[in-house]
């Protein structure tokens, strides 16, 4: 399909009375909604009558909806590398559990830890006070047996005899065999 003059003259044509581009292009024939929009591009065509759904639609009443107070959507803003490490009027967090008392010179920090190292991370992260345990660990584990209890414990017993959903879902079933047919015997006549 080329564009001819006589085309483009009914598409101008066309274009300026508002119809669209679908019903445009039907009504020259061969060519696709796609290649009537691209031809509207590349001619510059702007300045459309009013399609007859804009003519024919009636105002709407708007409802006011209630306005509810905005609130902020981000504490700080700028990169989170900025932004305050903290939420001051949060309660510091206090451990239930006791912690092992780690003399002060054989605390560690993350970049003095070696490979017998605990990496078991004592206190907060934002305060000098912050350290790793630094015992001996475990062999396959990261901590030394007293954090290694804390990190690993047994599953509950009610859990483990527990059957997941989805498990009993899989289970293999017995097949289904449709109870034997018994066999009539021809009446005698």
């Amino acid at each position: 399909m080329s564009w001819n003059d006589e085309r483009v003259e009914a598409l101008k044509k066309l274009w300026q009375e508002g119809l669209s581009a679908s019903q445009i292009a039907s009504r020259i024939g061969g060519v696709t909604r796609n290649a009537v929009i691209g031809k509207v591009h590349r001619l510059g065509l702007s300045g459309r009558a009013p399609t007859s759904r804009v003519a024919t639609s009636r105002p709407r009443p708007r409802i006011a909806a209630p306005r509810r107070p905005a609130k902020p959507r981000f504490n700080n803003v700028g990169p989170m590398a900025l932004r305050a490490p903290f939420q001051p009027e949060a309660e510091p967090y206090v451990s239930t559990y006791e912690e092992v008392d780690i003399p002060v010179t054989e605390r560690k920090s993350l970049l003095d830890l070696v490979e017998s190292s605990c990496r078991w991370p004592i206190g907060d992260p934002q305060t000098s006070e912050f350290h790793f345990c630094n015992r001996s660990k475990v062999a396959g584990l990261p901590y030394c047996e007293f954090h290694a209890r804390r990190a690993f414990q047994p599953a509950q017993p009610r859990r483990r005899e527990r059957t997941p959903e989805y498990m009993v879902s899989m289970a293999p079933r017995p097949p289904v065999v449709a109870p034997p047919v018994a066999k009539k015997e021809p009446a005698e006549v």
